[in-house]
Parts: structure tokens; sequence; C-alpha cells
């Protein structure tokens, strides 16, 4: 008869070996796509239509709080393009933190809250203002002036530098959205000071080549000054930053410290605090009336299909994109209540009719409830998988290995690396 304690033993590796299978079995981005929701097959069922990407990162953390990635992809590659719209605002304002930390290092007396304005603008503004703006509504406006404030040349060679994919090469929503040359830039204490603290001359940007990738080319048609060309869009010129790289940038500023330093978003440590809570704002915390700007006006997943305030529990920091029939979403979101936090990013394109600028997309038919019910599968699974560890580590920890004895120690401490 075997002994007490080899028969402990035997219950704890069989307890373990199906623990491991279970988990390897299919992952948990491949489990909720294939949910039974409506919205979310009725995606599934046409995955060519929809270029469909999507990177989830599972976080568990160990005893001592350091964050371990898993990280999970559905159809992402960097040679598909896909049209970024509004998630490019994400690294222009990172982008634009670290160049007024390179100016303050030169002994230049501005800071986020410095009021400034470009050549044609008529009323200042700050960087303070431009970022939330961009964070909370989205603004064009905002993105624009920052990206007068760096220029193309700029913002490419940081990006090229972190060894992040990507081209921005224009403007959003401006007539001279590609022009080369950025305007000048003025920064004051005050508005009426004749006095001036920095003034920025405009910056002459290279020429940029086109891009040269899989589906630029998208679509039968688009509209042109009210007229329907019928051709295909080419978006060859258009900006280009794929999912990995938006997904690679949000873990860098929420887990600064699983990166080396050249890898890093260089910002002061107040800028830093700032940008945080700023991408995790909702229109009402920035002063928006949320009868026009819902808590879900920028945050897609899980809420993006309700017009309710999203719980105080709930912390999603993200950045979307919305433009010529694309959705995009990048977020870390975080359940404070049930301990939960991981990472999701998605593209998808509604566009049924192949024509582009004439405002005709699928948004709130398709795209939006599609990213909501999949950030409600991931969150639902991710909660049972949180809830699956704590009471395996409890379990072994408490009524397996309780008895004192070398062998369950060491056992224990086995387990407990590898789950962690």
């Amino acid at each position: 008869m075997l002994s007490q304690n080899l028969m402990k033993t035997v219950v704890i590796l069989f307890i373990f070996a199906t623990f491991i299978t279970s988990c390897s079995e299919e992952s948990p981005l491949e489990t909720a796509l294939k949910s039974d929701s409506k919205h979310i097959q009725k995606v599934m069922q046409n995955l060519d239509e929809h270029e469909l990407q999507i990177i989830y990162t599972q976080i568990d953390r160990d005893k001592n709080g350091k964050p371990n990635f898993k990280d999970f992809e559905f159809n992402v590659n960097d040679s598909l393009y896909f049209y970024p719209a509004s998630s490019v605002k994400l690294p222009v304002a990172l982008i634009t933190l670290e160049k007024l930390k390179i100016l303050q290092d030169k002994g230049i007396n501005i800071d986020r809250k410095t009021r400034f304005k470009t050549q044609n603008d008529t009323l200042y503004t700050s960087i303070e203002k431009s970022i939330t703006d961009i964070f909370a509504v989205s603004s064009n406006q905002a993105y624009n002036r920052l990206f007068e404030f760096l220029g193309q040349d700029s913002i490419n060679s940081n990006l090229k530098s972190k060894n992040l994919k990507g081209r921005i090469s224009h403007r959003l929503s401006t007539f001279h959205s590609h022009n080369l040359k950025t305007q000048p830039l003025i920064f004051k204490d005050r508005n009426q000071d004749s006095i001036l603290i920095y003034k920025q001359e405009s910056i002459e940007n290279l020429p940029l080549p086109k891009l040269a990738m899989k589906r630029l080319l998208k679509g039968k048609g688009y509209i042109y000054n009210d007229t329907l060309i019928p051709r295909p869009k080419d978006f060859s010129e258009k900006n280009y930053l794929p999912l990995r790289s938006l997904h690679d940038m949000m873990k860098r500023i929420q887990f600064p410290e699983m990166y080396s330093e050249s890898q890093r978003f260089k910002i002061t440590p107040d800028d830093y605090d700032f940008v945080i809570k700023a991408m995790s704002m909702v229109p009402r915390e920035a002063g928006y009336d949320k009868k026009t700007y819902y808590d879900s006006f920028g945050k897609f997943f899980v809420y993006g299909d309700t017009k309710k305030d999203i719980p105080k529990n709930i912390k999603i920091y993200n950045k979307v994109g919305n433009a010529y029939g694309y959705l995009t979403d990048c977020s870390y979101i975080k359940d404070t209540k049930n301990n939960i936090e991981f990472m999701l990013s998605a593209t998808i394109h509604v566009n049924k009719n192949g024509i582009y600028n004439d405002n005709d997309y699928e948004y709130f038919e398709i795209g939006i409830p599609f990213l909501a019910q999949l950030g409600r599968e991931i969150y639902t699974l991710q909660k049972k998988n949180t809830k699956s560890i704590r009471k395996l580590r409890y379990f072994i920890k408490n009524i397996i290995i309780k008895p004192k004895g070398l062998i369950f120690s060491k056992i224990l401490l086995f387990f407990n690396k590898i789950i962690s």
C-alpha cells in the first residue's frame, strides 16, 4: 500500500497535470471568438471583409506584484494595412511629453501647463489641455497642434529609436494635412503677455515615400468633392501604425519597469502620472457634457455599446481610432474590486458598400457591438482564470500540503513558480 506522503504527492501531481492540460487546450482568445454571441459570430463569419486583428495580453502577478505577460494573437500581420485613424494620437501625446522634457533639460522654462498657440490659432491652449482632449474626446484639433510641435520627422525617428513600427505622415481632418512644413509656435505665461517664453520656428520635414505593403488599395470607390470616384481608395500616403506597435506602446507606458531605458518613453515623473490619469479619463471628468460625450464615447471594449456610466471600480486606459470604416481600440483594463487586469487591442473594418467618405459605415450595427462583446468575453475569462488560480493555490496549500515535509514544500514552491 502506498504511504500517505506518496499518495499526497500523486494527488498533487495529478491536479497539477490536469491544470496545465486544461490551460493549454485552447487559448482564451480562441474561446472568446467561439462565443455564441451574435455580435461575435456576425464578424467571425466574414473575417476577410472585416480585416479583424486582435492581441490579448493575460496579466498575472507573482507574490511580489511583478507582472507576467502571456500574449495571444488573432490574424495579426504588420504587413496588412489598416487605417489607424485617431489611434496615432497615442504616440504623438507620449512623444510630445518627451520633447517637453528635452526642452526643459536645455533650460527652456516651459511645462505642460504653459500657454501656447500655433501660427493659425486664434486662441491659446496648453499641452496639458491638448493631451487631455486627445484622450477624453479624441480631439483632432488637439492632435494637429501637437503635430505642429513635433513634425513628422521627429515623430518617426522617435518610433524607430524604440523599435516600434509605424509611419506618421499627416494631420487629421484639415485641408493642409500633408504639409511638410509645420507652423511656428509661441509659448507665453499669460495670453496678454507681450514677452514670449519660447518660440519654435517652422520645421521643414523630408518627403516620405509611399507605403509598400498589402491592402493599400481598398473598396470600389470614394467620394471626393461630392462626386463618386469609381476606383479603389489609395491609402499609401496615409498614417501607418500596426496593432503590435500600439499594443507595445501601451505596455511600455503602463509597465515601464519591464523595459530597458532605451525602450521607454522618457518623460518626467509628474508628466507620467498626468498622462496615465488622462488615458483613463471619461469625458465628464474632463468637463464635457455627458449627454453628448457619454463614458464609453472613446472606450469601445466592454462598454462601447451602452451609454451608461462605467463603474468606478473599472479603469480603462486606452486610445481609440475611428475613420474610413475602421475601428481600433488599444486598452489596459483594470478591475480594482475583483483584482483583474489585462490588455486588449483590436481593429475591425465595417464598410459593407465598399465606398469611402460617404459616412455609411456599420460602426454601431457591427463594429462597436463586436468590440464591446469581445471585451466582455475576455473580461469574463480573465475573471474565471483569476478565481481558479486562487482556489487551486488555497486547496494545495491548506488541504493537501498542510502537513510539514520537505517534499511538499518543494512541490508547492515549484507549483507557485509555474502559475505565477
